[in-house]
């Protein structure tokens, strides 16, 4: 009798030991799911909060993450992705000084091209499987949705809208901070050289400027453009004549020369046979001789590349070197 009242407590016992831990394995378990489900919905969360609708000049392009394959279709994208550090898996071939700018050769060279500016070859744009397309309206507006269906596409409206490119390129790539450590470091030198040249020059600044450029059979004046741009905000003025929005004016009558007028010319042309032949028709022409800039000895050649064709953050900068330069301005 007393065996068996053993045999029974041990039973009951055993029977209420692996009760408990059979509870206990059920709570670990219900405890591992709600912290599992905790975990997916963070990450679930996360995603949401990187997902972003970018505004550009072709619509708006939902943005997921954070794109590291990079295709840049005009000269001021690419430029502007090295000051960001980023190499684009493509890029299109450079205006001159083919197939990229020397002064990015460094930084890019053994990219893939993917065609030229006016013509990107979607084909090989493809194969290169990028994750964000930037593109420019002006010259890419026909082909946007084909570029859109490869990979999402942001664009800016003029290529030459280099600080547009940052903040574009900035809010895509999820570099905020970047874009706007690089714009304030823009705006600190371009304020440093106002400046500077106020303080050197006194009276005579701000000085007036005609941004010039010879063709083979005609001349420009560029007035809302790159170099225009730049030269406005670093506190340059522009004639009266030359204060629209448009790109510029084309002259092809020697007649007009006078149009040119202002204190200061700065002028960029490609080396050129027949360029130079109408450079020198041009500046042989007594109106030519009237000219404020050049009774002054105030006739400048400048780059082309940095201050017209490259159309990026680090030509600014450049250009903006060469005018500290000019004007014997530390830097």
């Amino acid at each position: 009798m007393l065996n068996h009242l053993l045999h029974k407590k041990w039973g009951l016992l055993l029977i209420v030991l692996l009760l408990t831990a059979l509870l206990a394995a059920c709570g670990s378990d219900g405890a591992s799911s709600e912290s599992n489900s905790s975990d997916e919905g963070t990450d679930s969360s996360s995603e949401e909060s990187n997902t972003r609708e970018i505004e550009h000049a072709m619509g708006t392009t939902t943005i997921e993450g954070t794109p590291e394959k990079v295709v840049t279709l005009y000269q001021g994208a690419t430029d502007t992705a090295t000051a960001f550090d980023i190499e684009p898996v493509g890029i299109v071939e450079s205006w001159v000084e083919k197939p990229i700018y020397k002064y990015l050769r460094d930084d890019l060279e053994g990219t893939p091209l993917v065609g030229e500016e006016t013509q990107p070859n979607l084909e090989e744009i493809a194969k290169l499987d990028p994750e964000v397309i930037f593109a420019s309206k002006l010259r890419h507006e026909d082909i946007y949705e084909k570029l859109n269906q490869i990979a999402p596409t942001v664009a800016i409206d003029q290529v030459y809208e280099f600080k547009e490119t940052v903040k574009l390129m900035g809010e895509t790539l999820d570099k905020q901070d970047k874009a706007d450590e690089i714009l304030t470091n823009w705006d600190e030198r371009l304020e440093d050289f106002n400046t500077k040249a106020s303080e050197k020059l006194g009276d005579e600044w701000p000085l007036n400027v005609s941004i010039l450029n010879f063709r083979s059979d005609h001349a420009r004046i560029y007035f809302d453009s790159f170099a225009g741009t730049i030269l406005r905000e670093a506190g340059f003025t522009r004639p009266e004549n030359q204060q629209s929005d448009e790109w510029g004016m084309k002259l092809t009558d020697k007649e007009s020369i006078n149009e040119m007028n202002a204190d200061v010319f700065y002028i960029f042309m490609s080396d050129d046979p027949a360029i130079k032949n109408n450079y020198e028709e041009w500046t042989s022409h007594p109106l030519w001789q009237n000219l404020d800039a050049v009774k002054n000895d105030e006739v400048h050649m400048v780059d082309e590349v940095t201050w017209n064709m490259a159309g990026g953050l680090r030509a600014a900068n450049l250009m903006l070197d060469d005018l500290y330069d000019r004007f014997d301005l530390e830097k």
